[in-house]
């Protein structure tokens, strides 16, 4: 157990179809092909013995190894320095584009920049998480691994670390190579899945011609980007790390690249974040159209309407997550054979949590596409058609028990932020068929509107604890309504906001790092704690400002930036020692980094609760 990297000791890697993660000694621990969401081929981050993995390392010397990603772009460089010399391994993943694909390649570039040294070439698959077996070929040029369901090659750079099947050492089913090399010294493979031939030579300059067309990419897209605050830096690499975790054929952005990485090391809490979860959509709008990615807003919001489109055909209510494709089924299963991230069991593939009844997802869907519509990107008559017909629908079920924003496993509770999503639902409806004169029983929509409202401040006020709750029957806080003065449901001035904030100051927030919720207080179902959950404390930093304490927010922002890894990354949470737990890199966390950056540089610049006029989270016209 003790040689598992630690989760914030990576960077990531990806195509826009897939994405993989290489530890900052040299080895890809996690890879996914065709897609995000397809079988893992090297998962040994769950599995040290089992899982697989492709490893590139100095052997015979005491080094250090440092990463970094070149500058404006996602191409990972991991260094390794020792007295005798240093080592350079290059990771990137030419751009697959956006029509789907099983072939995706992912280059790895050695050099030597100074003095001698010796490598070792590990590669070990394990497909299909390791439930299937393989053939291992040689050729004069690389390697050929099949198995029932993938074809992977890895080529050689010719004259280098591969430069001949003489030069490789067969590994039980995987295979080994060690090369000296000198300062100047340079070589290369390609891993390729669904090649279409065997492995065959790629000369330097093809090489070469990948890295810079990969490096042109990513820096015209990232130079799109209007953002010229304070924190450039860590929102372009958020910027990128989101781009990175989106599916360009759809539009699709997954929570997180990984699967079964624990909320809690050797807990139970490990869930898998492949897929898209509707609530993504009102922070990736925000934050893409903040920073002037209107084409990444744009294809999410048509990934969105298609689902949209599609419950309502089937009159069925939205459900929570999809597939990166759109499909439905995400049926959750055990990988019994795994010990799990430290001994974090059980790993569980797919997701059970999507036929979870969560009522704040239409206040999210609402809220992104009316930011989209006032943003130039307007709503058509077909897509109106079916958000009106979803609205009505909501008016008929909007006051049940739901399963929370959390996808706790406690049973349905009248949870507040559902409904506080439930008001926003109406509220931007409304805004959307008055602004453009759209066909839509508007009063009905208000009375709904009202009627949430009034409950809400009724029964989501504990009058003893000058604080709104969790749910109506009880008095524990909950994090998730932060949320509340940034979709304008309350004024951030209000006395019972105030008084929320500082019982969520008291209760929640440990030296700037905030709890979703105690669950010992309100037991989730499930056994074990969590940390502090990333997202949450980035929606902290925007209350803060729009409260009036400016001071508290800039303080508590920098703090949070002194927890993202060497390379900008953050995972779903933050432990007891500051170390990452949970899926890595998560798309939330760095969507609310985002959208706190932009609020905050803005309000430091025209005072506090004064919000970029632009990309408000919809509280003004």
């Amino acid at each position: 157990m003790n040689s598992y990297p630690a989760i914030e000791n990576h960077g990531l890697i990806g195509d826009l179809q897939t994405a993989a993660l290489v530890a900052n000694d040299g080895t890809i621990d996690w890879f996914c092909a065709p897609r995000f969401d397809s079988p893992a081929i090297f998962s040994s981050l769950l599995d040290r013995q089992k899982g697989g993995h492709f490893r590139i390392t100095p052997v015979g010397t005491d080094y250090v190894a440092k990463q970094l990603y070149l500058p404006g772009t996602p191409i990972l460089i991991t260094r390794f320095l020792s007295a005798d010399g240093v080592g350079e391994v290059t990771d990137f993943m030419p751009v697959a584009g956006d029509k789907v694909t099983d072939r995706h390649r992912l280059v790895r570039m050695i050099r030597v920049v100074r003095g001698q040294m010796s490598f070792e070439l590990d590669c070990r698959p394990r497909f299909n998480f390791a439930r299937e077996d393989h053939e291992t070929e040689l050729f004069d040029d690389g390697v050929q691994f099949r198995s029932a369901s993938v074809t992977m090659n890895v080529s050689a750079a010719r004259h280098g670390a591969l430069a001949a099947a003489g030069d490789v050492e067969r590994a039980g089913n995987g295979i080994q190579i060690r090369q000296n090399l000198s300062v100047g010294d340079t070589g290369g493979l390609v891993l390729e899945t669904a090649p279409g031939a065997d492995p065959h030579a790629v000369t330097p300059e093809a090489i070469e011609r990948l890295f810079e067309q990969t490096r042109d990419f990513w820096r015209a897209w990232i130079g799109q980007s209007r953002y010229t605050g304070r924190w450039r830096e860590q929102v372009e690499r958020s910027a990128m790390t989101l781009k990175l975790m989106t599916y360009a054929p759809t539009g699709a952005l997954v929570a997180a690249p990984t699967a079964g990485l624990p909320e809690q090391v050797g807990g139970e809490r490990n869930w898998d974040y492949r897929f898209t979860w509707i609530r993504d959509a009102s922070l990736s709008v925000y934050a893409l159209l903040g920073l002037g990615f209107t084409d990444a807003a744009q294809a999410f919001l048509r990934w969105l309407n298609n689902r949209v489109h599609e419950s309502g055909a089937q009159q069925q209510p939205l459900q929570i997550m999809y597939r990166i494709d759109g499909a439905a089924d995400l049926p959750e299963e055990t990988l019994d054979h795994y010990e799990g991230y430290k001994g974090s069991s059980p790993v569980r593939i797919g997701n059970g949590a999507a036929d979870q009844v969560q009522w704040d997802i239409y206040g999210e869907a609402l809220n992104s596409i009316d930011l989209a519509d006032r943003s130039s990107i307007p709503v058509g008559h077909d897509d109106w058609t079916h958000l009106a017909g979803m609205v009505d629908w909501l008016c008929d079920h909007w006051d049940q028990p739901g399963d929370g924003i959390w996808e706790t496993r406690g049973g349905k509770q009248d949870f507040v932020y559902g409904k506080v999503m439930t008001w926003v639902a109406f509220d931007r409806a409304i805004r959307l068929a008055q602004r453009r004169g759209r066909p839509a029983d508007t009063g009905r929509w208000t009375n709904m509107r009202d009627m949430v409202y009034r409950q809400v401040m009724e029964r989501g006020f504990d009058e003893k604890r000058q604080a709104f709750v969790q749910h109506y029957d009880t008095d524990v806080l909950d994090a998730s309504l932060l949320y509340m003065p940034l979709v304008g449901f309350i004024a951030p001035s209000d006395p019972r906001w105030q008084s929320t904030l500082r019982a969520m100051d008291e209760e929640l927030v440990s030296d700037s790092l905030v709890y979703r919720y105690n669950p010992s207080a309100s037991p989730d179902g499930l056994r074990g704690s969590e940390g502090t959950f990333s997202m949450c404390s980035f929606w902290y930093v925007d209350a803060l400002a729009r409260s009036g304490r400016l001071d508290d927010a800039r303080v508590a922002f920098e703090k949070m930036l002194t927890y993202s890894n060497h390379v900008g990354l953050y995972s779903e949470e933050i432990g007891p020692s500051g170390e990452q737990i949970g899926n890595f890199p998560q798309a939330f966390s760095h969507l609310a980094l985002i959208s706190a950056a932009i609020n905050l540089d803005y309000q430091l610049d025209h005072g506090a609760g004064n919000v970029e006029p632009v990309v408000q989270s919809g509280m003004n016209d």
